[in-house]
């Protein structure tokens, strides 16, 4: 079956083959045929526009399906280049945690299933650390037969990250990782898996070596914000602030200017330098 899916919001994660649609169908010169057209949500605050397009893509007189994270519904068996663009690939869905801010465990049940494994080198689950340790070890032995070097895009869980992790990491030689500091209560995980990732032979602020870290959400302050920030760097992470979004999809503009200061590791390195100059400049 050839399904066209349409897309409300363009990502880097967003397919671009020639079934992929991010408009109504009016317009566009050129329609591939298909026998059904899905309209991926991932945001909640895309909802009305995907309803929206919904209703035009009716006209084109084949089934019109919409669904996605967005609506919370437990996802199923990961498809490669479905909807997500090529190299992505899933192998978990869900995670044990409950964080606050996430809707994971409301929307996979609370609990994590092991997928079948698909090729891919951006990892994308939920909490792949969680896994067990074969489906782990069968994740790292499909990315050391992939053509590009991997990338953990999902998100790794430091409080769960062992020393043959790091080897396994290491064995890979990864472009990026991303661990997080959402909460005051992962920082000295963060810490420990700084110190098992040199152990393992990864050099300290390795810019492979990143760390989410969640800024401006209600009662955070820049004064806090900066502190957690600062921290990752010391942890040996390159900090990458992800402004914190309500179901709407609002954010606090005050919080702007500072979350683009840290999220660009040219700029973070070179506050950083600047510091540690005019602190030697100091002593003399």
């Amino acid at each position: 079956m050839k399904i066209a899916r349409v897309f409300p919001r363009r990502t880097t994660a967003t397919p671009i083959d020639e079934l992929s649609f991010f408009k109504e169908p009016m317009g566009i010169k050129t329609m591939p045929e298909f026998d059904e057209v899905h309209v991926s949500v991932a945001f909640t605050y895309d909802i009305e526009k995907a309803e929206w397009l919904a209703h035009q893509w009716e006209s084109v007189g084949v089934p019109v399906k919409m669904g996605g994270p967005a609506f919370k519904e437990k996802s199923g068996e990961f498809v490669p280049g479905l909807y997500l663009k090529e190299g992505y690939t899933i192998t978990s869905r869900g995670c044990y945690n409950n964080c606050w801010f996430c809707s994971v465990p409301e929307r996979e049940g609370h609990c994590l299933t092991e997928l079948p494994i698909k090729d891919g080198w951006i990892i994308a689950d939920d909490n792949l650390l969680a896994c067990s340790d074969q489906h782990i070890k069968d994740v790292f032995k499909m990315l050391k037969q992939q053509p590009k070097k991997p990338r953990f895009t999902g998100g790794l869980e430091a409080k769960l990250l062992k020393p043959w992790h790091c080897d396994l990491l290491k064995s890979v030689k990864p472009e990026t990782m991303y661990f997080a500091y959402d909460t005051p209560d992962d920082y000295e995980p963060l810490v420990e898996s700084g110190k098992m990732l040199r152990n393992a032979g990864f050099s300290e602020n390795n810019h492979s070596c990143g760390c989410y870290v969640l800024i401006g959400y209600p009662k955070d302050t820049f004064e806090k914000a900066q502190k957690r920030l600062n921290q990752t760097i010391e942890a040996g992470f390159m900090p990458y602030a992800m402004l914190y979004k309500n179901e709407q999809g609002d954010v606090d503009p005050v919080w702007k200017p500072f979350q683009r200061e840290w999220c660009r590791p040219n700029i973070i390195f070179s506050n950083q330098t600047s510091e540690e100059e005019s602190n030697q400049l100091s002593l003399f």
